[in-house]
């Protein structure tokens, strides 16, 4: 979460405009609400319920295309759905306080950026919980958004900084550039203000964090945080806690990368004293948490009120410390820009197993078969579900079966699926076999293809890039009549650094350069 990008400066405004003085007041250090939120402390706002709630800023949940939204998540047997919240923060410099905290003369008033993205993951039984960490610097694709303000419409960008999302209509922009990338269903978002970290901290009364050397992070160019602590456990507050979070030179190899896995820290320590301090049982404590809670957060209209807050903190507080996983997207690099995108097949399974919500911590007792969720439209009779059928056998070393999809979709017209044809038009490559389809009226009718074909509900996806009813065979089903869907991989990339929440031996190392 560097304040600046890595050559120093800063993108011009691009027509971006500035966003009023409510959309840019927030603070990157996600952190600081996901503690507060689990713990549960946002419940002592009754004591003065009216004025907590006034507190709250608010802003549209998603302001992309609706195409490019992700399905909302199906129920499992019990009933229960998961809870998908986008956490965010910038490095917004809108006011005096703001820009003593974070520096930067040069960028005073301009445009915030997501410097920070956490996705919060909450499983439909409560058991569990993952956060997955987007690096500042990944490239990705942003969707066409509309400001709710202004009515401004920001055209769509490809390979572009994942962090100028925020300054292209607030973060509802956010919101749709990780369902576009995901295919997650996001439920809420939640950003805490940029000078609130350092309140929020002192209230807490320090949070406990560990490096392997003594640690100045400072160069002769002026460049760092300022961060300067001894080797071992110290209990940081207020301008300190805000040190660690924005420190990049001096962790590990100096990159957002380190930067991220020390933010987990901070937060699976804070979330660990806060749960086990009982001086936070003091009332007049709580009151004043709530009031520096509630002053920072900004949050979409789904969450406005303390009341929403408080109902959602239960549902946190359910998940045991043990059962909490904070990860990092999987990355490569891209060439040599510094710049960084999201590594193909490490994390492509991330985002599966969070969207089919799989503890990231490989505990989760044996599921039950998901419930397909009572709005889904009731499927045709077979004779009627058009489908079409394509050969997506191909792969980066072999070419495509000859007549796959023919012979396939003569398979469905044996089946009573009269309407299934091939499409020649497309050869795709898919590792696996999928059935997608566009819209919410044609989910039982793709649901009740892949049954009649034995694949599993969870290779029922929605996609924009169809117009109806899609299968395409994929290179596991390259031969034969009868599909036999591949072994489930449902372990966690070794690339996602995952840690534990109740881990308490997490130390972070200090480059050799920043050792006084």
């Amino acid at each position: 979460m560097s304040l600046t990008p890595a050559d120093g400066k800063r993108p011009a405004d691009g027509g971006g405009g500035r966003r009023k003085g409510r959309r840019r007041r927030v603070l990157r250090w996600s952190a600081i609400v996901l503690a507060v939120v689990i713990t549960g402390t946002a419940g002592a706002g009754y004591l003065y319920y009216e004025h907590l709630n006034r507190n709250i800023k608010k802003d549209p949940l998603n302001i992309g295309d609706e195409k490019d939204r992700a399905a909302e998540s199906k129920a499992n047997a019990a009933g229960q759905k998961p809870l998908n919240i986008l956490l965010i923060g910038s490095d917004a410099r809108d006011s005096a306080e703001n820009q003593k905290l974070g520096g930067a003369k040069d960028t005073f008033g301009t445009p915030a950026r997501a410097d920070v993205q956490m996705l919060l993951h909450v499983s439909a039984d409560r058991s569990n919980m993952s956060v997955v960490s987007m690096p500042r610097d990944t490239l990705t694709d942003i969707p066409k958004c509309t400001d709710p303000d202004t009515g401004k419409t920001y055209a769509a960008e490809t390979d572009v900084i994942t962090n100028d999302s925020l300054g292209r209509g607030g973060p509802g922009c956010t919101v749709a550039t990780w369902e576009k990338l995901t295919d997650i269903h996001i439920d809420h978002f939640m950003m805490v203000d940029f000078s609130g970290v350092v309140s929020m901290a002192d209230a807490i009364g320090g949070v406990p964090v560990c490096v392997d050397a003594n640690i100045y992070s400072h160069t002769s160019s002026g460049k760092g945080s300022g961060l300067k602590l001894k080797k071992g456990t110290t209990s940081i507050k207020g301008q300190q806690a805000l040190q660690w979070l924005r420190t990049r030179y001096g962790f590990e190899d100096d990159t957002d990368i380190a930067r991220t896995k020390a933010q987990h820290q901070y937060m699976n320590s804070m979330v660990r004293q806060l749960r086990e301090n009982a001086t936070l049982s003091n009332p007049t404590e709580l009151r004043g948490l709530a009031e520096t809670a509630t002053k920072a957060l900004t949050v979409d209209n789904g969450l406005g009120t303390v009341a929403k807050l408080y109902d959602l903190s239960k549902e946190l507080r359910k998940v045991p410390t043990k059962r909490i996983t904070m990860t990092t997207m999987p990355w490569e690099y891209s060439g040599s820009s510094g710049r960084v995108v999201p590594k193909p097949a490490d994390a492509a399974q991330l985002f599966r197993l969070v969207r089919e919500d799989i503890a990231l911590d490989g505990k989760d007792k044996k599921k039950t078969t998901t419930a397909v969720k009572a709005s889904t439209d009731p499927a045709a009779a077979d004779d009627k579900i058009a489908v079409q059928v394509e050969n997506g056998t191909r792969t980066d070393t072999t070419s495509a079966v000859r007549g796959r999809a023919t012979a396939v979709a003569r398979l469905l017209v044996g089946k009573g699926f009269k309407e299934a044809v091939a499409d020649s038009s497309t050869a795709p490559s898919a590792a696996t076999t999928v059935v997608r389809y566009p819209s919410a009226d044609l989910e039982g009718d793709a649901q009740r293809v892949a049954k009649a074909l034995g694949i599993p509900t969870s290779a029922v996806k929605k996609s924009t890039s169809v117009s109806g009813v899609t299968l395409v065979v994929g290179a596991d089903w390259s031969t034969g009549t009868k599909y036999k869907a591949p072994a489930s991989d449902d372990t966690t990339p070794t690339s996602a650094d995952a840690l534990n929440g109740s881990d308490t031996t997490a130390c972070m190392h200090v480059d050799p350069n920043y050792v006084w």
